[in-house]
């Protein structure tokens, strides 16, 4: 049995095991004025409380891990609105459409800020910041060793910083509260503390990381793996510089910004190397097997630098299942089927050598071919889609196909109209596998009872944040060579002897580029391309940046996705109100080819599949994945969403406050300055 991660529960059981604990814990957590001193003189119960923090941050059961974030909500609620938002997924949402005025009173002024602080029990930005000040002031005060202090206290650093970072690269300048305030009285003014500038706040980020660093572990034990290490510590350490030496915070192309994000990044590389961390290779083979293996590895995996933990126990007090297996696999074997990647997602991944689609070496063999899209791909590209015709493996059908094809049920259609999907079709005619298990269980018939971990931080990212931190520094061959080692370790054709980037060799903005794209790809679906886009300030189609790297911006498309229709031997449109033409009719007759049964001359699945796409399938790009009423419905991002603004739910309890500029408040326009 998979070892339970989930600390909210791991916190409970604690509270009934330790009789020392007097009080109710979370009884003490409503009570602003209340220490309950009892917590901080057993190592249980301390370590209980901090448990409780994770809890606070962690995904929670079933959530569909890879695409939700929890920094586009106001109560810590893990949503899919911010993967929406970029050309990973399609939806209207709050940062995409048209408004009739940028305003605080609207929802597009994120909340994540938080409110003010209530008198009940919750979990939002400044509740989890005071319960962390109220531990760090309160642990060294009674009596528990000091190593256990230390690890404890490292702990908590690390979560205070994550915490103002989540805000910090949303809004800018927070307010620094680092103890705990007291209730407000009436009358008092003692908890009106104003926004910091943002150079402070990251300065206190990154204090707070270098001591959680000093005071951890470089590894833990299997039983508490997946505790914050000081590896994971100096890592994020490295994302906070690279995102402060970005052009959103660095305009002017600051170089000493960059090479402080590159030390940091190098330094975080070497302390996670020395703990043993690194790429996952299976049997220190690099190709698309460990790639894939990588996710559903579990304790002790090299890639795992911060790690949200699952498990498989089906009792309603500990299960913490991931619900991204269900929700990835299709309807047809009782999935969710509700993850449909984009055609925008598909195109970004490189051919076999590394290059571009429609920019290989060789076009007779790599040239991309709408028609074979699936062919001589980046070998990622088949353990993160699954497409019509391939294989997509389950413990109880290690051969199954995935098949979703359409064709008209009336000829006078204009689109496909009917699927094979009886139980109903995914929406962009591509399912998403990715970090999806190959054993993976449907004996329930729904997926639900997933154990697989979600890596919030891979080593991958450290890799690829040290190579954009080297370009921006002006090291640009150490770049590349980053950029490299994560396409040697995907099984990426090395012809040129760059993994296809000889073009970028040499030149800056080819190379943040070369780095972003390899991003895009390494990190599809991990919840880090809306921030890699707003950082880059790659959405308005003036951006400065996107001119410079050659970036088509989101503002004014659409996402789209394919339509795989079925032709007959004669190229004509297959047309029945319900028959499927690859599955042998009543009277035993097939209408075009029996998708089951290979015709002379082909031996496998993957000549099968090539011949089907050359003689039976025609695709056509499907434009109806984002909103279709208004037909003219365009993805819209506004520049002030560089720097959200503050919204009225915390201005109308926090008046005080100073507003960002560019966004309206009670008091006129905004004056606080994020990029200072």
């Amino acid at each position: 049995m998979k070892r339970n991660i989930k600390l909210i529960c791991l916190f409970l059981s604690v509270m009934v095991a330790v009789t020392s604990c007097k009080d109710d814990f979370l009884a003490e957590k409503g009570d602003f004025g209340g220490i309950n001193e009892e917590v901080f003189k057993d190592a249980q119960t301390a370590k209980a409380y901090v448990d409780y923090i994770y809890g606070l941050i962690l995904p929670a059961n079933n959530a569909t891990t890879l695409i939700s974030t929890n920094n586009a909500s106001e109560n810590g609620q893990y949503n899919t609105v911010f993967t929406q938002t970029t050309e990973e997924l399609a939806g209207e949402t709050d940062f995409n459409k048209v408004w009739a005025q940028i305003s605080y009173t609207n929802n597009h002024a994120n909340k994540y800020f938080g409110q003010r602080m209530g008198t009940g029990i919750s979990n939002n930005t400044w509740t989890r910041i005071k319960q962390i000040n109220i531990f760090l002031t309160e642990v060294d005060k009674h009596g528990l060793p000091e190593q256990t202090r230390n690890e404890l206290k490292g702990q908590m650093y690390f979560w205070r910083a994550w915490q103002y970072f989540e805000l910090v690269k949303l809004f800018g300048g927070v307010p620094l509260v680092l103890e705990p305030q007291n209730p407000i009285l009436s009358g008092s003014t003692d908890a009106e503390v104003p926004r910091s500038s943002t150079s402070e706040c990251i300065e206190q980020i990154c204090a707070d990381l270098d001591l959680a660093t000093s005071l951890l572990p470089g590894k833990w034990g299997n039983d508490d793996w997946g505790r914050i290490t000081s590896g994971a510590a100096a890592a994020l350490k490295g994302r906070v510089l690279l995102t402060w030496a970005s052009p959103l915070f660095n305009p002017g192309d600051d170089v000493a910004r960059w090479e402080r994000s590159y030390q940091a990044n190098a330094a975080a590389k070497s302390l996670l190397e020395t703990s043993g961390f690194g790429l996952f290779k299976t049997g220190g083979t690099a190709n698309a097997t460990a790639w894939e293996n990588m996710f559903i590895a579990e304790v002790g995996n090299p890639e795992a630098v911060i790690v949200y933990n699952f498990n498989t126990v089906n009792s309603d007090q500990v299960m913490k299942f991931n619900g991204w297996e269900q929700a990835i696999r299709p309807k047809e074997i009782s999935g969710g089927g509700s993850v449909s990647p984009t055609k925008q997602m598909l195109d970004a991944f490189p051919m076999k050598d590394g290059k571009m689609p429609g920019n290989s070496a060789d076009p007779s063999k790599y040239t991309y071919d709408l028609n074979k899209f699936y062919k001589n791909r980046d070998p990622r590209f088949y353990k993160t889609f699954a497409y019509n015709g391939s294989i997509w493996p389950y413990k109880e059908s290690p051969n199954f196909k995935v098949w979703s094809y359409t064709w008209k049920k009336k000829a006078s259609d204009t689109n496909p109209t009917a699927t094979t999907e009886s139980r109903g079709a995914n929406a962009s005619g591509v399912y998403l596998r990715k970090a999806s298990n190959p054993a993976a269980s449907n004996s329930l018939g729904d997926f639900k009872i997933s154990g697989t971990n979600f890596m919030e931080m891979r080593f991958a990212e450290v890799v690829l944040n040290l190579a954009e931190s080297a370009i921006g520094a002006g090291k640009l061959a150490e770049g590349l060579e980053g950029i490299k080692s994560i396409r040697e370790r995907a099984g990426v054709e090395n012809a040129d002897g760059n993994y296809g980037l000889s073009a970028a060799s040499g030149d800056r903005d080819k190379l943040f580029a070369a780095v972003l794209n390899e991003r895009r790809v390494e990190l599809a679906y991990e919840g880090k391309r809306f921030f890699d886009l707003r950082r880059w300030k790659l959405f308005e189609e003036n951006s400065a940046t996107a001119a410079r790297l050659g970036v088509t911006p989101l503002n004014g498309t659409r996402r789209t996705g394919l339509y795989i229709a079925v032709k007959t031997a004669n190229g004509a449109d297959y047309v029945h109100a319900s028959q499927d033409p690859l599955i042998k009719a009543a009277n035993g007759s097939v209408p075009v080819i029996d998708r089951d049964a290979y015709p002379a001359g082909i031996t496998t699945h993957d000549q099968y599949v090539d011949y089907l796409y050359e003689n039976h399938f025609k695709i056509t790009v499907k434009d109806d994945l984002d909103k279709t009423n208004p037909v003219d419905w365009k993805f819209k991002w506004y520049p002030e969403y560089y720097f959200f603004g503050l919204n009225q739910t915390v201005l109308s309890g926090s008046p005080y406050l100073e507003q960002t500029q560019g966004w309206n408040s009670l008091n006129g326009m905004g004056t606080f300055d994020p990029l200072k």
